[in-house]
C-alpha cells in the first residue's frame, strides 16, 4: 500500500513506486504499471504500507553535556525561565560545548541522530547556538556537516548565534548582537556552513529590533530565516520573521491572530515543538484552529536538546502532536513529511511523485493512523534514502 498524506487522498491498495537514480520516476497501483518498467528489478514488501520518509525540522542535536540536574530542578518547581536566570539552561550547555572538539561534538551527536535514523528519517535541520563564539559555533557547524558524511541522511544547517547572550557579553547584548551580525554570520557563510538563519525572540534571549539587526545581515547575505517565537509570552516575533519571508516560525504557543495573519501571507510553516512543551510542563496549547483557518502548513518536529526537550523519536513527536495538540493522525504526517520540507525550504521531497527524490519509509502497518498511534513502538520495515535501501 502507498500512502501520501493530504487526507489519506493518495492511499493506493497494491501500490507501486518506480525508482530511477535518486528520483521516483512514477507512482501508482500495481496493476497500471507502465511496460517501460515492468522489467526494472523489483522489490516486494509484502502489504507494509509506504509513505514520504520522515523529515526532522528542528532539532539541536549537536551540542555538549547533558543538563539532567536541570531536569530535576524544574521537576522541583523551578520554572524554564528561573533556571535561565540562574545561570543554567543554555549557558550550561554553552560551557560543555564550548569544551568539546568536533570530533568530540560528532561523536556525542551520532547516537542521538542513529535513533532518528531508525525511524524512517532521512533529512534533519541541525542548528548552532550553544557555541556562541565564532570558534565554536563553527565547531558545531563543522560537526553538523560531519554527519551527512557518516550516515545516509541530508543534514540542514542553521546558524542560531542569536540563541542567547553568552557570559562574557551578559550586560552588551546589543555588542554580541552586532557580532554575530557583522562578524560571525558573514565569516560562516563564507565557509560554506550555513544554510539559514535563526534566533531566539523572547524575553529571555533578544528582542524584535535585535533581531531585525540578524534578519537584515542574513538578507543582505541571501539567506532565508526561521525564528524561535512566542514560546514563553508574545513579543511579535513570528510577524517580524514573516515581514522576512521566513521559512518558518516555531514553538507558537502564545501566537496570536495578527501572527497567524502575518505567516499566512508570507507563506510561512509553523513548526509546533510538542516534546519542549511536554519537558516544560506547559499548559498554553498553539492556536491550532487560527492556524487551520488561515491555511498556514504546519510541521512537527523533535527540538532535540539538552534542556527543554531532550527528545529523539518523531514518531512520538507525532504522538504528541495528536494527544497534546489534538491534531489529527493526517495532519502529524503532513506535519512531518511535505510540510517539514517546506519548514526547510525544500520543495523536492516530502511527498510520493514522480520527479521527487526517492526518500521512502516502509512500514509494517495497515494504515498510516498507527504512526501516530503507537506509544514507543517502532514499526519501521525499511528506508530508502535517494533510492538506496
Amino acid at each position: 500500500m502507498v500512502a501520501n498524506n493530504e487526507n489519506y487522498g493518495g492511499l493506493i491498495d497494491n501500490g507501486a513506486i518506480a525508482i530511477e537514480d535518486d528520483k521516483i520516476a512514477w507512482v501508482g497501483s500495481a496493476e497500471d504499471i507502465p511496460l517501460d518498467y515492468r522489467d526494472w528489478t523489483s522489490k516486494d514488501f509484502e502489504g507494509a504500507l509506504a509513505t514520504p520518509a520522515l523529515i526532522d525540522a528542528h532539532t539541536h542535536i549537536v551540542f555538549g553535556g547533558d543538563r539532567a540536574v536541570e531536569f530535576e530542578m524544574r521537576l522541583e518547581g523551578a520554572s524554564y525561565e528561573e533556571v535561565a536566570r540562574a545561570g543554567g539552561g543554555i549557558i550550561s550547555t554553552v560551557k560543555a560545548t564550548r569544551a568539546a572538539s568536533v570530533e568530540q561534538l560528532v561523536e556525542s551527536a551520532l547516537p542521538r541522530l542513529d535513533a532518528l535514523i531508525a525511524e524512517g528519517v532521512t533529512t534533519i535541520e541541525v542548528k548552532s547556538g550553544y557555541g556562541l563564539n565564532l570558534e565554536s559555533e563553527r565547531n558545531m557547524l563543522l560537526a553538523a556537516r560531519q554527519l551527512a558524511t557518516l550516515r545516509d541522511i541530508e543534514v540542514r544547517t542553521t546558524f542560531l548565534g542569536a540563541h542567547a547572550t553568552p557570559p562574557e557579553y551578559k550586560d552588551q547584548p546589543d555588542d554580541y548582537i552586532r557580532l554575530v551580525a557583522e562578524d560571525m554570520l558573514p565569516r560562516l557563510h563564507e565557509e560554506g556552513l550555513v544554510d539559514s538563519v535563526d534566533g531566539f525572540c523572547e524575553g529571555i534571549a533578544f528582542s524584535p529590533d535585535q533581531m531585525k539587526i540578524v534578519f537584515e545581515a542574513a538578507k543582505k547575505l541571501d539567506l532565508p530565516i526561521k525564528l524561535h517565537a512566542e514560546q514563553l509570552s508574545n513579543l511579535g516575533g513570528a510577524a517580524l520573521a514573516a515581514s522576512y519571508g521566513a521559512l518558518s516560525a516555531d514553538h507558537l504557543e502564545y501566537l496570536d491572530d495578527a501572527g497567524v495573519k502575518a505567516m499566512a501571507d508570507a507563506g510561512s510553516v509553523a513548526v509546533l515543538l510538542p516534546g519542549a512543551f511536554y519537558t516544560l510542563r506547559e499548559t498554553q496549547l498553539p492556536p491550532l484552529d487560527l492556524l487551520r483557518t488561515h491555511q498556514v502548513p504546519i510541521a512537527l518536529a523533535t527540538d532535540c536538546n539538552p534542556g527543554s526537550s531532550p527528545l529523539t523519536s518523531l514518531l512520538l513527536t507525532m504522538n504528541m502532536g495528536a494527544t497534546l495538540f489534538r491534531m489529527t493522525p493526517d495532519e502529524c504526517l503532513a506535519a512531518t513529511t511535505r510540510h517539514a520540507a517546506k519548514a526547510l525550504g525544500l520543495d523536492d521531497r516530502g511527498t510520493l511523485a514522480a520527479g521527487q527524490r526517492a526518500d521512502i519509509a516502509i512500514w509494517n502497518i495497515q494504515h498510516p493512523a498507527e504512526l501516530s498511534y503507537r506509544i514507543g513502538f517502532n514499526p519501521l520495515k525499511a528506508r530508502i534514502f535517494g533510492g538506496k535501501p
